[in-house]
Order: structure tokens, then sequence, then C-alpha cells
């Protein structure tokens, strides 16, 4: 799945899902380091616990970040 980031750095996030888990995550743009980090500990995660660990994280003042996008991507194609 794209899916089109909106109030981050990042601009755009890739990801699979395979047996309800999480795979291939890869952000376009963002800070190197925090989003590679991002996509590699919810490798392999169950959806549902990468959104319930990731979701409202926010980035200093701004009410969304990297993480926090990736958990709204992540309901989005499992249509919640």
């Amino acid at each position: 799945m794209e899916y089109k980031t909106s109030g981050t750095c990042a601009r755009m996030i890739n990801f699979d899902i395979v047996d309800d888990k999480v795979v291939n995550v890869q952000f376009t743009g963002g800070c190197s380091g925090n989003t590679q980090g991002v996509a590699r500990l919810v490798d392999g995660m169950n959806v549902e616990e990468a959104i319930s660990r990731i979701e409202g994280i926010r980035c200093g003042a701004r009410p969304t970040s990297c993480p926090d996008q990736l958990a709204k991507a992540l309901k989005a194609a499992i249509g919640k």
C-alpha cells in the first residue's frame, strides 16, 4: 500500500500486510534514522498491535508524527 502522509516531514509511506503482519515498511522523506527505526520495529508485527503501540504519538508541537501517520495508514489498509 502507498499512503500519502499529512503534517509530517515524511511525504509517503509504503508497506505490505501479509497474514495480518506489517512488512516492507518504507518512508519517503522524514528523519532517516527515526523512520528506519520505526520501520524495523514494526516489521513482522501484527497490524492491530502495531496500531495500538504507535497511534497518537506526536512530534513536538505537531498533532501527529511519522509513527502516528503509519498507524493511520494501517487503519486505512484494514478498513478502520
